[in-house]
């Protein structure tokens, strides 16, 4: 197979046991393992609430539509956001028919300070921050802008897992956080995410909204006594975004492993990536070699729905066409190390 770019490492009997507990009980779905995860998960971050979804692009919706709504943002409305992520990010925003404005990059390839602040105008109402490969990039100043600019602050924390800063975990600060468990990243499951708003009634509609805005989950009309638990009521338009215990007991397992590694650098690590002119003859030439690096990512303003942007963000299109992510993972012995390191000084200009 040569070495692959992500290879998630699982503790396979503990996820199996905590699986069969699962199968045994009869209960696969919403509830159970989903409460538990999401307590862990509280009690792991330090932030107040935590709603386990099937998938960070879910948490990512659901963060901009339920700030949208409950502050009256208007269609057309502007948030500001990064061209280098993957393309969940400003999909989100398009969701909530709200128009992308994006922002350069940073020395940490995320979002520049300096930059959200020249495209600021009176139509933005947010930004949304990248912790690209598990960076914070320049969290604390972001932060000040968005209380100065009185707009909300969105973290996609789909690599930050793990990720400290100061050696605390980021974003207690943010109006919404939202965490990735996908097939490959630091806390792996074959698909999951974590939505975590700050405040109280927000957590309450996007538990609401992500079981297609019924007002009472299966699990909690379970417990309910008497001859009307079955009852509830649809107060939104939701979705099908709810979290199941399967994806959970994998989470539980995967969580209490995710600060394994030794303490030495505050980002999750996530991504490994250096910039070469040469990129895609380096590519070839690491794929010959059975080396599979990747590409995170294309800059967003390339794709035929934001070319209205392009040309705006000078650094992250020079960036998007230099960058490499070599392979990073905990399967990867000092031969492997060794190997794509001496093949990359090899072939790299």
């Amino acid at each position: 197979m040569g070495i692959q770019l992500f290879v998630p490492t699982f503790h396979v009997n503990e996820c199996l046991e905590e699986i069969k507990e699962c199968l045994e009980k009869g209960w696969t779905g919403l509830g159970f393992k989903t409460v538990a995860i999401e307590e862990a998960w509280k009690s792991y971050t330090g932030l107040p609430h935590a709603h386990y979804l099937n998938s960070a692009t879910a948490g990512l919706h659901l963060a901009v539509e339920i700030l949208k709504e409950q502050n009256g943002w208007e269609d057309g409305d502007e948030i500001i956001s990064t061209p280098l992520t993957f393309i969940s990010t400003n999909h989100a925003a398009v969701y909530a028919k709200l128009k992308v404005v994006f922002a350069d990059i940073d020395q940490y390839l995320c979002l520049s300070p300096d930059d959200i602040k020249n495209k600021i105008s009176e139509k933005t109402r947010a930004v949304i921050l990248v912790g690209l490969g598990g960076s914070t990039g320049q969290y604390e100043k972001i932060v000040e802008i968005c209380r100065e600019n009185r707009l909300k602050l969105i973290v996609d924390a789909a690599h930050m897992a793990g990720t400290r800063l100061h050696g605390n975990i980021p974003g207690v600060e943010a109006d919404v956080v939202v965490y990735s468990f996908q097939a490959v990243k630091n806390l792996p499951t074959a698909d999951s995410g974590m939505i975590c708003f700050k405040e109280e009634k927000y957590d309450e509609i996007a538990r609401k909204k992500a079981w297609l805005g019924i007002n009472k989950d299966t699990f909690s009309r379970t417990a309910d006594k008497g001859a009307y638990k079955w009852k509830y009521d649809v107060e939104y338009v939701g979705y099908k975004y709810n979290g199941n215990s399967i994806m959970a007991a994998i989470a539980l397992v995967q969580l209490k492993y995710l600060d394994q590694e030794p303490i030495g650098c505050e980002s999750s690590r996530h991504l490994y990536q250096i910039q070469v002119n040469n990129r895609d003859e380096l590519l070839l030439a690491l794929n010959e070699s059975e080396i599979y690096p990747g590409v995170h990512y294309v800059d967003n303003t390339e794709y035929d729905m934001f070319k209205y942007a392009a040309g705006s963000c000078p650094r992250a299109s020079k960036v998007s066409n230099r960058i490499i992510s070599l392979p990073m993972h905990l399967r990867l012995n000092k031969k492997d190390v060794d190997l794509v390191a001496n093949t990359v000084i090899k072939y790299a200009k």
